[in-house]
């Protein structure tokens, strides 16, 4: 079944990759690239953050698997294009680009203000753009958009920053791509050092780095990699769990120290985070993104195995089943991420699991992956945003394509054939 359901998503994903292709359209000046088809009543026109990414995190394996190198170039370049062509000069950057306008809500009467309290692209603009360049052999496309970039990358390390972890925060709970992530939805503003969050721009600090050494910026390419290790040194500081063996998002809602008054003087706290225990996807994230220790890593692969909390016959729960905010029902604005299955989450944790070199068990997950979408294709059609995790059921938005494409780097590992990864 494997084989023939790894058969039918290939044809299907070379079939349809075209379909996320788009030409410039009103304020979006470069060709890009859309989640969803032309006939999706949802991501037909929109040029997003993390989705462009990684729909050309699967676009190179349709380039390999079809023997057309370049073939959709101008389109996964002009999504980096549209969006620097959008950033501010101190590095506010959209998170999504309509044709008719940027994605925003409430009050921004005074764009300064809302730029210093808003929530930015996500920390994946140069992972896409060393993606490309790896992929093609060449960066030099960048060289005049770096000022651009750079701004993004170090508002990241200011508007983001809290000084006392070293760790980066969500402004709000708007647009966070793991929309109701329990650690972030419905906590006050600038209150969650997700891990999520951290360990994507821990990726994007090494990105930039590999960009800047790629054209011939070598000291300044040291810089910004030693940024990433102290990211990485934070992180594994403040998120680590010993007791439980995981990372966690960490909880930044603390009082300021009151040095003056009677009440704390005896014993101030030390402490500057808390950990937030909410069993999530995105703690394994550290392992994708390559910040874990292999002790830490073997720690976390027990957790994986768990049918109690995460493991589901068709993949990664997104959130275990032991939390109590566990729910699989459907919904659309936010997206649910309390249990579902979703392709990126799986494909995340997959390559997470590749990268220190457990085998068997993303076999395993790329096998579980290829049963659900294959199972969904035959079925239905088409695929859809999220899944049951045990009955493999469709809940909502059919249609989607998106990462969910990523399927077919999957079966080119299962398949033992060259596999293209992200940067």
């Amino acid at each position: 079944m494997i084989d023939r359901y790894a058969s039918l998503l290939s044809a299907y994903v070379l079939a349809n990759s075209e379909q996320m292709t788009r030409e410039p359209e009103g304020i979006i000046k470069h060709p890009y690239l859309v989640p969803g088809s032309p006939d999706s009543p949802y991501y037909s026109d929109q040029l997003w953050d993390w989705d462009s990414w990684w729909i050309s995190g699967f676009l190179g394996q349709v380039e390999a698997e079809t023997g057309e190198p370049n073939r959709f170039a101008r389109f996964e370049e002009g999504c980096i294009l549209n969006f620097l062509d959008h950033t501010t000069d101190d590095g506010y950057m959209p998170i999504q680009l309509d044709p008719k306008g940027e994605l925003r809500h409430g009050d921004f009467a005074d764009d300064e203000e809302y730029v210093r309290n808003q929530n930015t692209h996500k920390p994946v603009i140069a992972q896409h753009a060393a993606l490309l360049a790896r992929r093609r052999g060449d960066a030099e496309w960048l060289r005049p958009h770096l000022p651009k970039l750079e701004a993004f990358l170090t508002s990241y390390l200011t508007r983001h920053h809290h000084a006392e972890t070293g760790l980066a925060y969500w402004q709000t709970d708007f647009a966070i791509g793991v929309d109701n992530d329990p650690s972030v939805y419905y906590r006050p503003a600038k209150s969650t050092a997700a891990i999520y969050l951290n360990s994507l721009l821990y990726r994007e600090l090494l990105a930039y780095g590999y960009l800047l050494e790629e054209l011939d910026r070598l000291p300044e390419s040291i810089r910004w990699r030693r940024r990433a290790q102290d990211l990485a040194d934070s992180i594994n500081r403040h998120c680590w769990d010993e007791r439980d063996g995981t990372f966690y998002s960490a909880d930044l809602a603390l009082s300021e120290i009151d040095r003056d008054g009677w009440l704390h003087s005896g014993a101030p706290r030390t402490w500057s985070s808390l950990l937030l225990r909410i069993d999530s996807w995105s703690s394994f994230l550290p392992m994708w993104a390559g910040f874990a220790s292999q002790e830490q890593a073997e720690r976390m692969v027990l957790r994986l195995r768990n049918r109690q909390t995460f493991a589901a016959n068709y993949g990664v729960r997104t959130l275990s089943r032991l939390e109590k905010m566990y729910d699989l029902r459907a919904s659309n604005n936010p997206s649910n991420w309390l249990g579902p299955i979703w392709g990126i989450s799986n494909y995340m944790v997959f390559r997470g699991l590749l990268r220190y070199g457990f085998e068997d068990d993303a076999r395993e997950l790329a096998e579980k992956t290829v049963l659900l979408f294959g199972r969904d294709l035959e079925i239905n059609g088409c695929l859809h945003e999220f899944y049951h995790p045990d009955s493999g059921e469709p809940i909502m938005t059919r249609g989607f394509q998106n990462w969910n494409f990523l399927v077919l780097n999957m079966i080119a590992y299962l398949d033992n054939r060259a596999m293209v990864a992200e940067f």
